[in-house]
């Protein structure tokens, strides 16, 4: 029967390889975990300055309404509001043909991907101008 032996330089050359291995995939998977969160982060700011560039877009139909009793946006096509962050909203204001008096606003702004639409339906009274909110959703 033969005996094997091992060099000491043999053992440590594995062992150095093993461990390696292991420090590369730990670094491998704290970099990936860091870069997703990362995203994450840069994907809740977009979608924050899409909502916010929505809003705006609705508010400006609102005040649009408000100060025009006859605005909107059938015979034109929908309007571009730009704000603050940069982020455009395209705006539609369209009257509700089947129950007179009632005004849908649609805001839709898009930022990095993320897209935000607020309908608005607003009731306005004919004889005073008056523009009242009757709901308020976000549909994306």
């Amino acid at each position: 029967m033969e005996k094997i032996f091992f060099n000491k330089g043999q053992v440590f050359l594995a062992l150095t390889f093993f461990i390696g291995g292991i420090l590369a995939v730990a670094g491998i998977l704290i970099a990936f975990l860091a870069l997703s969160n990362v995203n994450t982060g840069y994907g809740a700011a977009a979608a924050y300055k899409a909502e916010a560039a929505a809003t705006a877009g609705a508010e400006d139909g609102l005040l649009q309404l408000d100060r025009n009793a006859a605005f909107s946006t059938n015979s034109s096509g929908p309007y571009s509001v730009s704000t603050a962050s940069g982020a455009p909203a395209t705006v539609s204001v369209t009257p509700n043909l089947l129950s007179p008096g009632l005004v849908t606003i649609l805001s839709t702004a898009t930022v990095s991907g993320h897209t935000k639409k607020i309908n608005v339906v607003v009731s306005e009274n004919a004889s005073t101008g008056q523009v009242s909110v009757v709901s308020w959703a976000d549909i994306q």
